[in-house]
Formats: C-alpha cells, structure tokens, sequence
C-alpha cells in the first residue's frame, strides 16, 4: 500500500539531467517495486495505491498487470495528475532524486473509508511505508491499516524516510512510532532508523524499533550490509554482495520482495536476509527498478557465484 508514479530514468548514466536527452519510462515508487519484486518470485501481490486520471495512470495499470500485480485497488484521482520522478545516475553511490508531486500526489489521497479492510485482514502479508503518514488522508489510512492487521504477522513498516515529501518533518518520530506499534516487522536504513528512533548504531537502531513494538527488525547498512534481529534475541548478518554498480534506487525494493517471500515460505532468519541482500544487490546493476526485479535462480545464481552482477534476462 503506498506510493506509485512513473520514473524516468536517463539513458545514459553519469550525465546531468539537464543534458539528459532520452530517458526510459518505467512503473516507480517503492510499494509498487515491492509487489513487482514478491510477484518475480512467484507470489501473488495486490497494490492499494491511486494515480491520475490520465495517460501516465493508464500506464500504471497496463505495467502493474503485466508484472502480474493485481491493480483492483488502484483507483483514479480526477484532481491531481500521476507524479513523475526524475533520476540521476552517477555510479556507485549518488543518485539524485527530482519528486514531481505537485499540487498534490494522488497516492497520498487514498482514504480510510475506501480500503477493502477485508481483503487487508486477510492477506498473509502486508506492506505499507513511512512517505504514507505524511499527510492525511493517507496517514489516518495508513495507520487504520496497520490497526485492522491485528497483528498479524509479517505486517511491515518501510519506513521510506523522503523528508522533501513531509509538509512537516518534525511530525515524523511521533508518527513512526504509532505505526511501529501495530507493525511486526520494521525495514530501513540508518538515515531512517535515526529519524525513526533516534538511533544510528545499526545494533541500537534494531533494538529501539523492536522496542517500539516489532517482532523483527531489520537495518539496511549499504556497502556494511544488513543487520536484522528478533524480539526473541535471534539476529543475523549478511555482509554486502560484490556488484559493479549502476543504480541503486531498487535495490531496497527488491530486497522487500525478497524478505516478504522469505518471511512467507518460513525460512529461517540468516536465509531470509542473504536472499533478501542478494534480490537488492541484483537490481543495484541494472538500470530501472521494475523490471529489473530478479527472478528465484538468478537470486541463487547471485549466492552461488558469489556476485550480484548477473546479466539480465531478455524479455
């Protein structure tokens, strides 16, 4: 549930944007990867979002459908036009996001009364994240999601810190916090821990979101790795897969398909997070983010070899 809009994404790498002269079109924003990312691999996805009543929403669907996402719960906005996100690439680490969002994101209008609180309850797992407590109506959807969970585990909080997205961003923590406490699984990176809990040592940042209230919780460290651990005391460590990097943007997205589809098929927890750090370290060579979603061999292609830089499959 969450964030959807069109990214587009320069076709030739280390250039500015304002010299870029052709870009791809692909299906963006983090939950919409995510579906993308746990449908490669085999499992049945949905997305709660909305877009514009235009051409670029039209996409949207035609994309999410193709990708095998159900798109029921993707509805149109008349007011407000499809948001486009611009990118650059300047390998291996600055990838400068351009959010058009404006005057409003329609993805930021879902509203409490429209959810199918049925089919939220019922679904083996649940994924929202941070950017959809920004503002309401999508906060007070958001955390009424998190509620009719009851629980129910995986319900996972990204916490997908994008402080440009926040009217307020003082407003966060307190929010972060509500929504922990009816989540069973806390994802992000340190930059988002620290927003979250006020903790940046990566083992600290675990313990304080499972004190807000996951069972799980897991703290992406970049080129360091991934730390996760259990409020039973379980913790695991993958260290970073070896990939020449292109655009790291999905590699967080891929790396959430992976885990919900660990989580799901019951693996234990060190298999989970290696699986997870290999999806994300696939997508960290290639250049989109949607298509690039690794499918289940080349995850263990990944593993085996010991890289993630495994030529991508044609079409």
């Amino acid at each position: 549930m969450g964030r959807l809009g069109v990214d587009l994404y320069p076709l030739r790498i280390g250039v500015p944007l304002a010299r870029v002269e052709t870009f791809g079109k692909f299906l963006g924003g983090s939950p919409a990867n995510v579906a993308v990312a746990a449908a490669r691999l085999g499992r049945r996805t949905a997305l709660v979002s909305r877009t514009g009543a235009d051409p670029f929403g039209a996409y949207l669907h035609e994309e999410l459908r193709g990708f095998g996402v159900d798109d029921r719960w993707v509805t149109a906005v008349e007011e407000y036009p499809t948001p486009v996100t611009f990118c650059e690439i300047f390998p291996p680490d600055d990838f400068p996001i351009h959010f058009y969002r404006r005057p409003r994101a329609p993805d930021l209008e879902i509203h409490p009364h429209e959810l199918d609180l049925a089919a939220i309850r019922s679904a083996r797992a649940f994924w929202v994240t941070g950017t959809g407590l920004s503002v309401e109506p999508s906060r007070s959807a958001t955390l009424g999601a998190l509620r009719e969970r009851g629980g129910a585990d995986p319900t996972v909080l990204d916490l997908d810190w994008r402080p440009v997205l926040w009217p307020d961003p003082a407003e966060a923590r307190p929010l972060y916090r509500e929504a922990l406490s009816a989540a069973t699984v806390a994802v992000g990176n340190l930059d988002e821990c620290e927003v979250a809990t006020g903790e940046r040592e990566p083992h600290a940042a675990a313990r304080a979101l499972l004190a807000a209230g996951v069972r799980l919780a897991v703290v992406k460290q970049g080129p360091k790795g991934v730390l996760a651990m259990t409020a039973d005391g379980e913790s695991a460590e993958a260290p970073p897969l070896p990939v020449e990097v292109v655009n790291g943007l999905g590699a967080g997205d891929a790396f959430g398909g992976a885990l919900c589809h660990g989580l799901l098929a019951g693996w234990d927890l060190d298999r989970t997070i290696r699986w997870a750090n290999a999806a994300g370290a696939i997508v960290a060579g290639r250049l989109a983010c949607s298509p690039a979603m690794p499918y289940a061999d080349e995850i263990e292609q990944a593993l085996a070899t010991g890289t993630g830089s495994i030529p991508e499959r044609t079409p």
